[in-house]
């Protein structure tokens, strides 16, 4: 439904809960290729190296902090020195695996671009979202070298969607599960109408009916710079044994205080995140890409039963079993993050909202990690099972060590214990010295990979690395504790979702 707050429109969407049973939309080679692929429904066996890795950071986690009773002068702390050595480290590794962008790869000029770029198919999924979807598909079909396709996936929308389409896009109602005919004013527009059953379901639907060999995947909030498209279109012709591409994308907030507050962090995080991603990607383990703007091999998604309709984050998931796929038949396939295709996506600018969207994210990242627990540790996975997914173990219990470290840290201030605390800001300020010359090197790095100047600052990225630690992060942690919670008690509802900042936009 459509509310409005301080006059700013804004959409609330609610994803229904996933049924186990068999979609009579979906053909049954989909649903048997998920069965086959997905360790959700066909668990893998479990190695001891996984056992070890994943028990071993609760365990290190209750020896750190039993510590902290026991122990005087800063080793009291041993939680927090874990928590900040831990994340220093892997500073590091981004900072030594990014610095080729330094100088980054030279452009392809204009032939090279366009020579011999497959056809490439978008799928726009939505869900009572009339507010924002005019633009986004004015962006469209306005790109330069565009899409061949364009299939609006209507999730059940129960609000103005059906009329937005009709009136003022030219496209016919079809029957449910059904492509349309093509949209009388864009020849490359289709709608494809499902009932209610969430966006994993409505895209899998859709990937079935589309034709293109490549396959985009765009939120209803998230507007594509014009050239987007030529850019996917020409990764993909650059790499033949590429199957998944993430875009860059840059979140936009309304323009309340709380709004502005949140742009300010999450134009940072996302900075950064972007950066660490160029950075896991040339150790051949990238694994987010974020289903807002990404694209895919159409065969590859076939292959592996496309989305998981059960999983919070589909797109992460679905990374996993692309990856275990792979290996498992021998395949050469790559993942990758494309620097020039940019877009900009609705972020959220609540406190709830955030709490509700970062709770989500972590306890789909739990699902994910848990179902794939077979690869940590795992030499058949190469630096993927070796390195990355043992960081990932680790990652499900870093907000808790972050937690308990700020909880200690306030307890000895409350004890006036100087001889703990005095060390404890030494260490936090060497840590926030290091925070900084990583976040001016990120930004540096950002704007020469990606080429986009706009919307950061080099003074702004020095004051969050000093404010970020006592306030953005800790509502980071606190959202994926509560994950914790979702996850533990099966939770498969996204809940509420509300969005401002487009809608803000929009209206200006």
């Amino acid at each position: 439904m459509d509310v409005k707050l301080h006059g700013v429109p804004m959409r609330t969407k609610k994803t229904a809960p996933q049924s186990t049973q068999s979609d009579p939309l979906l053909t049954r080679s989909l649903e048997d290729a998920l069965a086959q692929a997905s360790p959700r429904i066909a668990p893998r066996p479990v190695t001891l190296a996984s056992v070890l890795i994943h028990g071993g950071v609760l365990m290190l986690w209750l020896v750190l902090f039993a510590r902290a009773f026991f122990l005087h002068g800063v080793v009291a702390w041993s939680t927090g020195i874990a928590y900040v050595v831990y994340d220093t480290l892997l500073l590091m590794f981004v900072a030594a695996k990014s610095w080729t962008l330094v100088r980054p790869p030279k452009p392809l000029d204009r032939k090279q671009r366009e020579r011999a770029l497959p056809k490439l198919g978008v799928i726009v999924a939505s869900h009572n979202e009339a507010v924002v979807l005019p633009n986004t598909l004015a962006k469209l079909l306005g790109q330069t070298h565009g899409a061949a396709q364009i299939v609006i996936a209507d999730d059940g929308s129960s609000d103005g969607t059906a009329e937005l389409l009709t009136q003022r896009f030219g496209l016919v109602a079809p029957a449910e599960g059904e492509l349309s005919a093509a949209s009388t004013l864009h020849p490359t527009l289709f709608w494809l109408r499902v009932a209610h059953g969430g966006k994993a379901r409505a895209l899998n639907v859709a990937i079935e009916k589309i034709s293109t060999p490549i396959v985009m995947t765009v939120d209803a909030d998230t507007r594509l710079a014009d050239d987007a498209v030529l850019a996917m279109r020409s990764a993909f012709a650059a790499r033949p044994n590429l199957v998944a591409a993430a875009g860059i994308l840059v979140p936009v907030c309304s323009k309340t205080i709380s709004g502005r507050f949140f742009q300010w962090f999450q134009t940072y995080e996302y900075i950064r995140n972007f950066i660490a991603r160029f950075a896991w990607m040339r150790a051949d383990s990238l694994l987010l890409i974020s289903g807002a703007f990404a694209s895919f091999r159409r065969d590859a998604l076939l292959a592996v039963g496309g989305f998981d309709p059960q999983c919070l984050v589909e797109d992460y998931e679905l990374i996993h079993r692309l990856r275990r796929h792979a290996v498992d038949h021998g395949l050469d396939w790559d993942v990758r993050v494309v620097g020039n295709a940019h877009a900009i996506t609705d972020a959220p600018s609540s406190f709830s909202g955030f709490m509700r969207q970062r709770r989500r994210w972590f306890a789909g990242f739990l699902q994910t990690q848990y179902w794939n627990r077979d690869m940590t540790g795992n030499r058949r996975y190469g630096t993927l099972g070796l390195l990355m997914l043992p960081v990932k173990a680790f990652d499900t219990v870093q907000p808790i060590y972050g937690l308990t470290a700020f909880a200690l840290l306030l307890g000895f201030i409350v004890e006036r214990r100087g001889a703990i605390v005095l060390p404890i800001f030494s260490v936090i300020g060497a840590k926030i010295l290091i925070d900084f010359a990583f976040h001016l090197w990120t930004v540096h790095l950002y704007r020469r990979w990606t080429g986009d100047t706009a919307g950061s600052s080099l003074w702004m990225a020095v004051v969050t690395a000093v404010v970020e630690p006592f306030t953005f992060q800790l509502l980071r942690h606190t959202g994926a504790a509560l994950g914790w919670i979702d996850f533990l008690g099966g939770s498969r509802a996204w809940r509420v979702q509300t969005r401002a900042g487009l809608a803000a936009a929009d209206e200006a």
